[in-house]
């Protein structure tokens, strides 16, 4: 069974307790080249740390990353949480990630995604209350989100993912399916969002296409800027981007059939306009846009009852609010 790592470095001086995951999907390789990258810096002294917590995690799911694909026995950022009957090699990571999270202050995961596009930084809710992911950490979130190097943020992922499973639930119910796992309404809790369930505050970095080989210095890059904007590092905070492109995910779309299509190869963060033909179900049902917008994380892979695609819509939180088309 392959081993679990993590490397900690400790500055001399009090700071804030940073953690920095990749491979959570072992085909998203473009974090685990920035953090060889960055403890190769470090031993040789080009960058040190002064003050605070870094722990690194170059693969936190070494089975899917020995396999070159997105799982092992099943998809660790999926109902993250830990386990006191491990079924699965997932489970038997989540039992060591989890409170390898949960003894940190902030976690940046590193990602990347099959179509092409441009990277983007995915936050947390507003501060709030409420019963599915109360947070008081929107500002810091958002002031790192500004220092990462892209020019895109989207939030709503939780509130989404949980309606998604509300309508799977509805789905299998009508079709007299068994309950399972993806069906749970914390099964769109991954290492973000267990980050904020413990107190701390996440940011997930999009950092391009998987084969992008542009995606390992975005990685790097923003591992560096959080790095200095934290005061773990000497390097001077980097310059807050004004304002950031701004939407908001809003509606996930689950493949029905193994062999619904796409009507033509979607990039993450094309333009919908309502009424678009964005893909035909097996048994001849038209998909359309339901309003005007964008499609993101489109996946032609996806088998039946997984995530085929998302939508967005634009959003004024970041003072940019993106425009279709």
């Amino acid at each position: 069974m392959p081993p679990l790592k993590s490397v900690t470095l400790q500055g001399l001086r009090p700071g804030p307790r940073l953690i920095v995951t990749a491979a959570v999907h072992g085909n998203e390789v473009c974090g685990t080249r920035a953090i060889e990258r960055l403890l190769a810096e470090f031993d040789a002294g080009e960058l040190v740390l002064r003050a605070g917590t870094l722990t690194l995690v170059p693969v936190a799911n070494p089975l899917a990353y020995a396999l070159r694909q997105r799982a092992g026995d099943r998809n660790l950022n999926r109902a993250l949480a830990p386990t006191s009957e491990p079924c699965e090699f997932e489970d038997l990571v989540a039992n060591w990630l989890c409170p390898l999270l949960a003894a940190h202050d902030v976690l940046l995961d590193l990602h990347s995604f099959q179509a092409s596009g441009r990277p983007f930084v995915m936050v947390g809710p507003l501060d709030n209350c409420a019963t599915l992911e109360p947070f008081a950490h929107a500002a810091r979130e958002e002031a790192l989100a500004r220092r990462l190097g892209v020019g895109r943020a989207v939030d709503g992922w939780l509130s989404t993912y949980a309606a998604g499973v509300a309508r799977r639930q509805d789905e299998a119910r009508a079709l007299g399916l068994p309950e399972a796992l993806d069906q749970h309404p914390r099964y769109g809790v991954g290492t973000t969002e267990y980050m904020r369930s413990q107190g701390g505050w996440a940011l997930t970095l999009e950092c391009g296409q998987h084969d992008d080989p542009g995606a390992p210095l975005v990685a790097w890059r923003a591992i560096r800027n959080t790095l200095a904007h934290l005061g773990l590092t000497d390097e001077p905070d980097p310059a807050p981007a004004p304002a950031l492109e701004s939407l908001s995910l809003y509606e996930v779309i689950d493949k029905r059939h193994a062999d619904d299509a796409f009507v033509r190869p979607w990039q993450s963060f094309d333009v919908l306009r309502r009424g678009d033909l964005i893909g035909t179900r097996a048994d001849g049902q038209a998909v359309h846009a339901p309003g005007d917008g964008w499609i993101v994380f489109p996946n032609a892979r996806a088998q039946a009852r997984q995530e085929w695609f998302y939508l967005a819509r634009s959003s004024n939180r970041w003072a940019a609010p993106a425009q279709p088309g």
